[in-house]
């Protein structure tokens, strides 16, 4: 779990929890701290395998990542803390258990904002995992979209490669934990000319919530919250209001 120091302002401040997607670490939210102007105690999940956790074994099962990961985000969200999660693709569907677990355990889950995803109960059709390493990476490329550069140089892609194979594998065998939806309210994104999440399924999570749900359209592909984050901001801002 990886933050800036906070202070008591902050620790009042809603936090806004980021769920990394396939292969990413905190850091990629990190200059959402800056564009969120305030709005947010921007809050990133750390999993094993990458940056400060990189020796650490990366998980394979996306329920047991939610459950071993709980406690640690507990404990940085602090007492009585009003939360929002956003996750984009693996990350709509780890955030999506954390808002069973944390909401169990009596955290305040204002709203849950999933991207780049169907819904929980949709089996994953197009696959990457099990495939040889040069088809896995040209797999991975065409679902996402673009090519992360570190992964032409030998020795990133060396570290990058085992934690990417990880997280495809937990993605595209992912199972809910249970058939119950969740009560907070759901907004799902999605980029317009996403090839790999059609707007049809982008709505399948009506179905995960028994509160309000949302919908909306950011122009780009798979990827485009890299170059829409204040968009994606502006959109959870817009929608964390509609519930006040």
């Amino acid at each position: 779990m990886t933050e800036a120091g906070t202070s008591g302002d902050d620790r009042d401040r809603t936090a806004l929890l980021c769920v990394p997607f396939a292969g990413a670490g905190p850091s990629f939210f990190h200059p959402w701290r800056a564009l969120s102007a305030g709005r947010w105690r921007v809050v990133s999940v750390e999993l094993p395998g990458r940056e400060r956790r990189i020796l650490q074994t990366p998980y394979r099962n996306v329920v047991e990542a939610a459950e071993k990961s709980v406690d640690d985000i507990m404990a940085e969200l602090g007492e009585g803390t009003r939360t929002v999660l956003f996750g984009h693709s693996l990350g709509a569907v780890l955030a999506y258990e954390l808002v069973h677990l944390l909401s169990s355990r009596g955290v305040r889950v204002e709203r849950l904002v999933v991207s780049g995803s169907p819904g929980p109960w949709t089996q994953r059709e197009r696959r990457a995992t099990g495939l040889p390493d040069d088809e896995f990476l040209a797999r991975v490329e065409e679902f996402a979209g673009f090519r992360h550069e570190a992964l032409d140089h030998p020795e990133m892609r060396e570290l990058i490669l085992p934690v990417l194979q990880a997280d495809c594998e937990m993605h595209e065998n992912y199972v809910p934990s249970t058939d119950e939806p969740v009560s907070v309210p759901i907004c799902s994104i999605r980029g317009t000319f996403d090839g790999l999440v059609s707007a049809e399924q982008a709505q399948e999570w009506r179905k995960a919530t028994t509160g309000e749900f949302t919908s909306a359209e950011i122009p780009g592909d798979h990827m485009y919250l890299v170059d829409h984050a204040r968009e994606v901001l502006d959109l959870i801002a817009a929608e964390s209001s509609r519930g006040r």
